[in-house]
């Protein structure tokens, strides 16, 4: 959550930092605030709301001069979004400058004993504790005074520091939330993410936990929390800059849903060499896949979904047994995890608190964990003990589509792998099934083309109050999804449910004209989902289907169907949620929703 930018160099530091957070907007965010230095003090302007706000108060960053400064984006967590609240902040000679994501968990008894030694506070922020703490600690020397300060706070953070009295340095540090560090001929650069800094330089550095940069306007310097000086490697990304942009489509998300098929294509392609599955970065025997006796799957929202649905192909295809927990419970239920076992966690950013926070914990208890992830270098692929990337590039709309995608096929090869390991598939089989995989991206081509019909359905449904997903099996992971899309971004309330589950309650939530979205992928379990569909339409409720394009039987039980091509039933999932993905977006448009930013939420959730 929230965006960093600062910059320290040759050019101006407010248009650049004003660009920067721009491309971090996905982010989530109700305010925005920037700190400048111009030669003889450090300026502020805050604004609540969007960026734009901002931008035409300093008219582009024009008003606001200097070589070197920092930005923020604020998702409000301790305080309302207000002026006062905003970032940066500042101790009380305004000498000192910072910009905070994450959360100090001991700000109260820190913000105690700084009032006890006469120091006000005009906000409601955790992060004004680390202002005056900074200047409570500073006698002359930045980087003490900022070791100091990370040695007394407990929490996450990723901070960018300008002290007026060192204006040729900026400093930055992190621990559990994510920061980069990037350096071209004329400037240095820090930011929450790589987007924003794309368009200046692919060369960065990732900061690990505990770290502190200090910036010069030709140089880089890294640093221990005990001041010892450190090398760090550089990474150059090699991500295409107008990956970053909308090319042309009304919104990211709507963009990014047309680059699923090369996303698919992308991931899958480097890991099918020779007619079989190769996935050299997993770093594990055969022997080794043989000897793990149980899997657990551990994300957050829509990659927790990826992971509802890896279960059932796991389970089908591999024999083994598989948990699948929502990141936040698992972190903290002291799970019981076997020395045979494997822990899978899975996340875009490779920063999501809560799923970091599973990794650390199944390590602890010496458990083998890999990373599912898209983000390059991110915290998860470098404490993961070994990292299947996603290669699905930049993803900038809140709600994913294209990163989704992605790791539902790499969870689809992971499967198959296992399952020619373990003997459990015989030889036509798996050729059978890795030529279906193969296919994918050409048949989320075609459903794509479909777009203006079922943009034409949706707009007979954008005043809908509740609207409820079901289906059986894969088909009720692909109910989470497609209900998780429809309420991020459109704000219906929406609920997915087993379909077997109707009759234990749901079923009375069911009125006249209620739209019900039935799921229904999977052969042997076709008829059971046709008396669930005949069950709420008895009570009133108006029936949309998805199904595969032989059960032409479903025209007489729904009011509308759309068809899917026919598919291997355990991988119908990454056909089935493309109509879902357009049909959210195009209720959302609408509705006037703003699709890629959506409010309340952000891309990346790096505090609990």
């Amino acid at each position: 959550m929230c965006g960093i930018v600062g910059y320290i160099g040759e050019k101006q530091a407010a248009p650049i930092i004003l660009d920067g957070l721009s491309k971090l907007e996905y982010r989530g965010y109700d305010s925005a605030g920037m700190a400048i230095y111009d030669g003889e003090k450090i300026h502020t302007k805050k604004a609540v709301g969007r960026l734009k706000i901002l931008e035409n108060l300093t008219k582009g960053g024009e008003t606001m001069p200097g070589m070197s400064g920092i930005g923020h984006t604020r998702w409000a967590t301790h305080g309302a979004p207000s002026d006062v609240n905003s970032h940066p902040h500042l101790n009380t000679s305004e000498t000192i400058a910072v910009v905070h994501n994450g959360i100090i968990e001991n700000y109260i008894p820190l913000k105690k004993k700084l009032q006890d030694k006469g120091y006000e506070f005009v906000s409601e922020t955790d992060t004004e504790v680390l202002a005056h703490l900074l200047d409570y600690y500073y006698k002359g020397n930045p980087l003490e005074a900022v070791t100091k300060v990370l040695h007394r706070v407990e929490g996450s953070y990723a901070l960018g520091i300008l002290f007026s009295d060192h204006p040729d340095c900026l400093y930055a540090a992190r621990k559990d939330s994510p920061l980069i560090v990037g350096k071209n001929d004329e400037g240095c650069f820090i930011a929450s993410d790589v987007p924003a800094i794309l368009k200046y330089t692919r060369n960065v550095y990732y900061l690990d936990n505990q770290e502190v940069a200090c910036l010069k306007k030709d140089s880089l310097s890294f640093y221990t929390v005990d001041e010892e000086e450190i090398s760090k490697p550089m990474v150059q990304i090699d991500w295409d800059a107008d990956a970053a942009e909308k090319g042309g489509y009304e919104h990211f998300m709507l963009k990014e849903m047309h680059e699923q098929p090369k996303t698919i294509t992308d991931t899958i392609s480097p890991r099918i060499k020779n007619g079989d599955i190769v996935i050299e970065e997993l770093n594990m025997s055969d022997e080794e896949m043989k000897a793990i006796r149980k899997l657990h799957i551990v994300a957050c929202g829509s990659a927790y979904h990826t992971g509802v649905t890896a279960k059932y192909v796991f389970e089908n295809l591999a024999r083994i047994p598989v948990e699948v927990d929502v990141a936040s419970e698992f972190r903290y239920r002291n799970p019981i995890l076997e020395e045979d076992s494997m822990v899978i966690v899975i996340s875009q950013s490779g920063e999501t608190a809560d799923t970091l926070a599973a990794l650390r914990e199944s390590k602890a208890k010496g458990i083998k964990v890999l990373g599912i992830v898209n983000v390059v270098g991110s915290s998860i692929a470098r404490e993961a003990d070994s990292v299947m990337y996603t290669w699905a590039g930049p993803e900038i709309a809140v709600a994913t589509t294209k990163a989704y995608s992605a790791q539902l096929v790499a969870l689809y090869l992971l499967a198959l792998k296992f399952a020619k390991v373990r003997g459990k598939i015989d030889t036509a089989t798996f050729e059978r099934m890795l030529g279906e995989i193969k296919e994918l991206p050409g048949q989320v081509e075609y459903l794509l083309t479909q777009k203006e019909t079922i943009q034409h359905f949706a707009n007979r449904f954008v005043g809908a109050k509740d609207i409820f997903f079901i289906g059986r099996g894969v088909d009720y992971a692909i109910s989470l999804e497609g209900s998780l899309k429809l309420k991020e971004i459109s704000y219906i309330h929406s609920e997915a449910y087993a379909a077997g589950e109707l009759k234990h309650g749901t079923i009375s939530l069911i009125e006249d004209g209620t739209l019900v979205v039935a799921l229904a992928t999977q052969p042997e379990l076709f008829q059971k989902t046709i008396s669930n569909v005949v069950e709420v339409k008895a009570r009133g409720a108006f029936v949309m289907a998805v199904t595969t394009e032989e059960n032409s039987a479903m025209e007489k039980a729904a009011d509308y169907v759309l068809y899917i091509p026919k598919v291997e039933p355990c991988i119908a999932n990454s056909l089935a949620i493309i109509p879902l993905q357009l049909f959210a977006y195009y209720i959302a448009v609408g509705r006037g929703c703003d699709v890629d930013k959506p409010r309340n939420l952000a891309k990346s959730v790096t505090v609990e």
